[in-house]
C-alpha cells in the first residue's frame, strides 16, 4: 500500500510512500481521504509523512495525459476536498516533509498546520505555470494563506523552485531539522500539540482560516 495508517498514544502517522515520487491520482486521493478520517476519529493530533528523500512529487503526470476531460475534473474535485479536510481539520496536523514537496505536495504541505522539513538538497515549489497548467483555486488559496505574500509571484507565477532554508524563510516550512531527525520531531510536535484543550483548539482554528475555506467551497475547483 502507498498510504498506511498507524495511531500510538493519541498520535496518528499517515504515511505517504509509494516506492517512488507519492504521486497522486484518484485512487490516492481515495485511500488518502479514508485513512485520514480513521485517523481523525481514533488520534488527538495527525502526523503526514512522506518517504524517504520525498514528500510528494504532486500530481501522476503519466496518468493525466491518458485521462478524459471528466476524470482530470474529478481529480481536481478530490484534490480541494483533501485540502478543505486538513487545513480545515480540528485535530493539530503535522507535516513530516521528507523530501521534495511539489505542485500538489506542495499544497498538501501547506495545509498542514506545522511543518517540519529535512535539510539537503530538495525542491519545494508550484511549477504549474512552467507544466502551462492554471492553477486551480484550491492552490491559489493556499499559497495566498500560508506563503510571505512578497514572494507569491515569484511562486505562483513564475514556477521557482526552492530549497529547505528558503522554504522556511517563504512559509512552506516552519523549521528544517536533519533528515533522520524529521519524523521524530514532526511527532514531538504533535504530541505537545495533543494537549492544547480540544474545543478551544478546533473553534480559533476554524475561525481563522474560515473565509479561506469558503472561498475554496465557493469555487469548487474552478480557476
Amino acid at each position: 500500500m502507498s498510504i498506511t495508517l498507524s495511531i500510538t498514544d493519541d498520535i496518528a502517522t499517515i504515511t505517504l510512500d509509494d516506492g517512488r515520487a507519492n504521486a497522486i491520482d484518484p485512487a490516492w486521493l481515495d485511500d488518502f481521504l479514508e485513512k485520514f478520517t480513521e485517523a481523525e476519529k481514533g488520534a488527538k493530533a495527525i502526523v503526514i509523512a512522506g518517504r524517504e528523500g520525498v514528500f510528494s512529487g504532486g500530481f501522476n503526470l503519466k496518468w493525466m495525459p491518458t485521462a478524459a476531460a471528466e476524470e482530470i475534473s474529478g481529480l481536481l474535485e478530490t484534490a480541494s476536498q483533501l485540502v478543505m479536510r486538513v487545513y480545515g481539520s480540528e485535530r493539530p496536523i503535522v507535516a513530516a516533509c521528507t523530501g521534495h514537496a511539489i505542485a500538489m505536495g506542495l499544497f498538501l504541505l501547506l495545509c498542514c498546520d506545522t511543518r517540519i522539513g529535512a535539510q539537503g538538497d530538495f525542491k519545494f515549489g508550484a511549477n504549474e505555470t512552467m507544466n502551462g497548467m492554471n492553477l486551480p483555486v484550491f492552490a491559489r488559496e493556499m499559497m495566498h494563506a500560508r506563503l510571505d505574500p512578497r514572494k507569491i509571484t515569484l511562486l505562483a507565477v513564475q514556477s521557482y523552485m526552492f530549497g529547505p532554508q528558503e522554504a522556511v524563510e517563504f512559509g512552506a516550512l516552519d523549521k528544517a531539522v536533519p533528515s533522520e531527525q524529521v519524523l521524530e520531531t514532526a511527532r514531538a510536535t504533535a504530541s505537545m500539540l495533543a494537549h492544547l484543550p480540544g474545543g478551544a483548539h478546533g473553534v480559533n482554528k476554524q475561525a481563522m482560516r474560515q473565509a479561506t475555506l469558503d472561498r475554496i467551497t465557493a469555487s469548487k475547483h474552478g480557476f
